[in-house]
């Protein structure tokens, strides 16, 4: 089968950053489901497994994480899918990735393909709605409904590919006031788009900015990007006993900037339920059937921005590229072989 991945950690303009290749094609065991990918989207995550983890010596990793395809082959002891099933769903960051068309995917973390999508809208969806839904309900402990909640959410990053979905899943399913952060117009427009209820500039004081909007206490923060820059200010505007989530990597954060105001802090990571096969994994096969269903209905809409054309090893250069530069915003998806 046709695959794309890298033996070396090289920057994204070296010639061999990423490579095609070919790899036996996989055999499902167990609770695997083998899925003829169809689509694929582009993460950060994807970008920082290349550059930080080199393979072993003599072979070639796989990235990728999201996509959408049909199911094509299943292990013995699967229940929840067959042969011709259409799914979409954010692989194990253990595992051969899904830059590859054939892809073993355990059937616990996979949803049912929104059926109004195409594959490519739907491969924009999967790791950054699991990562904001269990930010936003399971971290950061928001009620679903729409019931007025008196208080503030701050998205840091909302043009992004979480903060996209992240603003619609707490102005659709939730009573609190939205603002995200963006500092160009068009990132601008499409956090309000996206019903953010404001958007404020990240790259000017933050706390003067949230003042003058007269909204409710901010409460609760995601800070999805830039943490290690603006914890401090966060720890400023965040109202006592507020919850702050964060999901990328700062190298400097001081935690003891929230205790006077016994803010508590919550790391997301998507991966958690799949490398550590926790009891609840098959909560992510639930939430992405939600998803869907909100999809369906036209609750939510795909955050997919750009498509960089067939799934090889140059366009997937570019869509490392763009990522590194930190200027795309919603998902990069690519389609066929």
């Amino acid at each position: 089968m046709k695959a794309v991945g890298y033996t070396k950690s090289l920057p994204i303009d070296a010639a061999d950053a990423l490579v095609d290749f070919e790899a036996p094609k996989p055999e499902p065991t167990g609770r695997d489901i083998r899925v003829s990918v169809k689509a694929i989207s582009a993460n950060p995550v994807d970008f920082k497994v290349r550059k930080r983890a080199a393979p072993p010596a003599g072979e070639t990793k796989i990235l990728g994480y999201d996509a959408a395809g049909v199911v094509d082959a299943v292990g013995p002891d699967v229940t929840m899918f067959k042969p011709g099933d259409e799914v979409f769903y954010a692989g194990s960051i253990q595992r051969q990735g899904t830059n590859a068309e054939f892809h073993l995917v355990d059937e616990r973390i996979v949803g049912r393909k929104p059926s109004s999508l195409s594959f490519a809208q739907s491969a924009a969806l999967p790791l950054t709605a699991i990562t904001a839904w269990e930010l936003l309900f399971d971290r950061l402990s928001v009620a679903p409904g729409k019931s007025l909640d008196p208080r503030t959410l701050l998205i840091m990053g909302g043009a992004g590919g979480v903060g996209s979905i992240l603003i619609q899943l707490a102005r659709r399913l939730t009573g609190l006031t939205v603002v995200a952060t963006a500092s160009r117009p068009e990132t601008i427009k499409w956090c309000q788009d996206l019903g953010a209820h404001a958007v404020i500039d990240h790259s000017k004081p933050l706390k003067e900015q949230i003042d003058a909007l007269k909204l409710p206490p901010v409460a609760l923060i995601a800070s999805l990007t830039g943490t290690e820059q603006h914890y401090k200010a966060l720890a400023d505007l965040i109202a006592p006993q507020g919850k702050l989530g964060l999901i990328d990597d700062p190298v400097e954060f001081n935690m003891s900037a929230f205790k006077g105001k016994a803010v508590s802090v919550h790391w997301e990571s998507m991966f958690t339920r799949s490398s550590f096969q926790t009891p609840d994994m098959i909560a992510q096969h639930y939430l992405l059937n939600d998803v869907a269903d909100l999809i369906d209905k036209g609750v939510l809409r795909t955050t997919l921005d750009k498509t960089f054309g067939t799934i090889n090893a140059a366009n997937l250069k570019r869509a490392h590229a763009l990522l590194e530069s930190g200027k795309s915003h919603g998902k990069i998806v690519l389609e066929g072989w």
